[in-house]
């Protein structure tokens, strides 16, 4: 699977850009603020409607333009798909592909699957929960688009069950009448189906992930171990049924009800729950790598986390190829032997994009097609 060409209409700081890409290793070479990092950003957006570097879509248009247009040529089995993704905000976003307008842009997930790694993924070791649940879920729509349709049914809930729970408290403290709460019975219960399902396939997600992330942060690392883990608010079995989950997750919710009603928020499901990083210290005991980990250490198991995901979705018979690697100033924030062994563990791979701000940041090994970025033009190397 590559990218064979991206288009840019009023994203970021490109008013308009074109550019043909080639396989195996492409690096986008210029001092920093240029735009190398837009480019990247953008064939991640494709990938998963998302940004690595902002929540919200605003930030993506080009500053006084109302709108902006991602569109790319990717190939995959010898066949190419033509993806557009029209950037709205304030509005709804709109996909086409091949031309063909989609009924919601989520429809064109899965066309390109990509891993991105940059400095902001440090966040994965150190940040909140929350990184790595979007870390998780990611992951889970790049392996199975359809958990996209998922995501969006237990968020939809999740708000919704919120903005009664959060009336009913407030009419409380203000000793008002409320909102009728009979009606937490049917949320709790499309609440429990979704998020049911989410939980077990990030359980079944880390049960896959976990051989891989502990291989590649020996190889980075060259030494020590890791372990990953799933903490749940809903269950602490090892291997649940999603019907067991759905059960499970009824009677939590039965159980923290009053409190809930007191402080008008949900606090039990998987947005509560927490991918469990750990570290295999001299002695064997398994520490929290986050405040216990060493910036190189974190460093290691971000990228470690990466490229088990790379891995996975590498081995999927039904994916039509490898995803498309991106590399996002990187290598800049590693010392010499992780920089030679990361290089030579993605040396091989399909396509890989790399944005450096000078020619010495993209080890030798990483030899390929080259383009400069400067005020805001790309040219050919």
């Amino acid at each position: 699977m590559r990218v064979t060409h991206l288009s840019l209409a009023d994203f970021r700081s490109y008013a308009s850009l074109d550019v043909a890409l080639g396989g195996g290793v492409t690096a986008f070479v210029g001092p920093n603020g240029q735009g190398k990092t837009n480019l990247v950003e953008a064939i991640g957006y494709i990938a998963t409607l998302d940004s690595h570097r902002v929540a919200t879509d605003q930030p993506l248009v080009r500053f006084g333009a109302p709108r902006a247009i991602v569109r790319a040529n990717v190939e995959r089995e010898g066949r190419t798909q033509l993806v557009e993704i029209e950037l709205n905000p304030g509005g709804a976003n709109r996909a086409r592909l091949n031309r063909n307008p989609v009924p919601r842009p989520r429809e064109v997930l899965g066309v390109l699957r990509t891993v991105l790694f940059a400095p902001e993924d440090l966040a994965l070791v150190k940040g909140d929960p929350g990184e790595r649940r979007r870390f998780l879920d990611e992951l889970l729509v790049a392996r199975w688009p359809r958990f996209a349709g998922v995501r969006a049914d237990y968020d939809r809930v999740l708000k919704q069950r919120n903005t009664l729970l959060r009336t009913a408290a407030m009419a409380r403290r203000n000793k008002a009448s409320g909102p009728n709460i009979s009606t937490l019975d049917a949320w709790d219960h499309h609440l429990a189906l979704a998020g049911a399902e989410l939980v077990a396939a990030r359980l079944a997600l880390i049960s896959a992930l976990s051989p891989l992330v502990d291989k590649c942060y020996v190889e980075i690392a060259e030494g020590g171990q890791t372990r990953i883990g799933y903490r749940s608010t809903i269950s602490a079995e090892p291997d649940p049924t999603a019907a067991a989950l759905t059960e499970q997750f009824m009677t939590a919710l039965g159980e923290a009800r009053a409190n809930e009603l007191d402080r008008g928020i949900t606090l039990v499901g998987p947005h509560r729950d927490e991918m469990v990083l750990e570290l295999t210290s001299s002695s064997g005991d398994n520490m929290p790598a986050r405040g216990y980990a060493s910036h190189g250490e974190s460093w290691s198991y971000a990228l470690a986390l990466r490229l088990a995901a790379y891995d996975l979705l590498r081995s999927d018979g039904s994916d039509g190829g490898e995803p498309v690697l991106i590399l996002d100033d990187v290598f800049a924030e590693l010392d010499a032997k992780r920089r030679r062994r990361l290089a030579e563990r993605v040396s091989g791979a399909d396509q890989v994009l790399i944005t450096a701000a000078v020619d010495a940041d993209v080890p030798e090994q990483l030899i390929g097609q080259k383009f400069t970025v400067a005020d805001g033009q790309v040219s050919a190397a």
